[in-house]
């Protein structure tokens, strides 16, 4: 008996590397999985069946029960074919987790429209179209659901190299703390997971004796749970997991100056006076590298 016993998942990008790690991970737990890549490189040219064909064949070698999927969660029509496919042959959508994304990083100097565009529609729109179509469909089926959206710290926190790259990260953390609201009357939860993993995307950022530490079937396990009835109050969050560590990341605010007086109005002197003297109480700004390592 598995924790996600019953349960079917839409997977994203999970032909290889997170992905991957997640649908194993949820297959194990008992859920059957669509799991759905386009079969494309991490720049997001190219695309093949190899990819999703391999994961969903291993899943039900294994036992479990796995359909392939090769749509583009850039294209609205794809994304509903995708809860379409979900319903028709494994019965019913109870989880979507978007974790599809591409990597076209650049110095901001040297940032193209084409570069911006891309990894714009990949992440942040690619996480709109399958989201919405699954949302739909479980409000309509009255269960509620689990949806878990991929942000990352070049996101929420930020990274050298990679403005296109973190504006969809924090767009889709944003995402999700709006939809959260608007789905917890449906019973639908959504959370997001910035995970720190070595994978084919990530492989020139980690040291390589550092792919065992941060193997991605260590992010899995946090997900297979967010997803299970366990977790039916936890909603609107946001995860960072690196290797074994797991970590809530929250807004936190610091006040720096106060006035209760209606008539009062700073002097552009007088509140940069209390603005630097708050400073000593500032947390020490994160870095992406302090919280993966």
């Amino acid at each position: 008996m598995g924790i996600l016993d019953g349960k079917v998942a839409i997977i994203t990008g999970a032909g290889g590397g997170l992905g991957r790690a997640h649908a194993l991970a949820l297959a194990k737990e008992g859920a059957a999985i669509l799991v759905n890549d386009l079969g494309g490189a991490v720049d997001g040219s190219g695309a093949g069946s190899k990819m999703a064909d391999i994961v969903a064949a291993e899943i039900n070698d294994g036992g479990g029960k796995a359909v392939a999927n090769y749509g583009s969660v850039t294209s609205e029509t794809d994304a509903q074919a995708m809860v379409d496919q979900a319903v028709s042959e494994l019965g019913r959508l109870d989880i979507l987790i978007n974790n599809a994304g591409i990597l076209r990083d650049k110095s901001f100097k040297k940032m193209t429209e084409d570069l911006w565009d891309s990894v714009i529609a990949v992440h942040l729109k690619g996480t709109y179209f399958p989201t919405r179509a699954a949302y739909l469909h479980m409000v309509q089926q009255n269960q509620g659901g689990r949806i878990i959206m991929t942000s990352s710290t070049s996101g929420l926190i930020g990274n050298f190299g990679q403005c296109n790259y973190g504006a969809a990260k924090a767009g889709i953390a944003g995402f999700m703390r709006c939809l959260a609201i608007e789905a917890a009357k449906a019973g639908i939860t959504v959370n997001v997971l910035a995970p720190n993993a070595y994978s084919r995307m990530t492989a020139s950022l980690f040291p390589p004796e550092s792919e065992d530490r941060f193997a991605p079937e260590k992010v899995s396990p946090a997900v297979a749970w967010l997803c299970s009835e366990q977790a039916q109050e936890i909603t609107g969050r946001q995860f960072v997991i690196s290797g074994n560590r797991v970590s809530l990341l929250y807004p936190a605010a610091i006040q720096i100056a106060d006035d209760d007086a209606v008539e009062k109005t700073w002097t552009p002197q007088e509140i940069g006076d209390q603005i630097r003297d708050s400073m000593a109480k500032w947390p020490e700004a994160a870095t992406v590298m302090k919280l993966a390592f």
